[in-house]
């Protein structure tokens, strides 16, 4: 089993410590030198991974990885797994955010608040 692990890109480093949790494989998108190359082999995993992970933290700069999860939550409710640490988040981000939150849970996706559970749920797949 495969998990893609998107979301947010800066700030907090969230996806160092998942990965220490995690018992199956993963791919990781962050890369130094970032290129089509590196665009074409991410977009890969996420068509071959069979869980999509996006973790959103207080480090958001943009929106595209809402739109993805909203999307994939969508189109392959069964493989998306949404996560919001929001301990330095805003109010009103936050307040959006619980609102995503349960966009992407209504469409049938797994939605989780902590990187242990998102580590405990995939775990619980392998």
């Amino acid at each position: 089993m495969k998990v893609f692990l998107g979301g947010t890109c800066s700030g907090y480093r969230w996806r160092d410590d998942l990965i220490k949790l995690l018992k199956c494989n993963y791919f990781n998108p962050m890369t130094k030198g970032w290129n089509e190359d590196a665009r074409l082999r991410e977009v890969q995993a996420r068509k071959e991974s069979d869980y999509v992970l996006y973790v959103i933290t207080s480090g958001i700069k943009g929106v595209y990885s809402i739109a993805e999860v909203v999307d994939d939550s969508n189109k392959q409710p069964e493989k998306t797994i949404f996560c919001v640490l929001d301990d330095k988040m805003e109010h009103k981000m936050k307040h959006s955010l619980t609102a995503v939150m349960n966009l992407v849970k209504s469409n049938g996706a797994t939605v989780c608040t902590s990187l242990q559970e998102v580590a405990d749920y995939l775990n619980s797949k392998c």
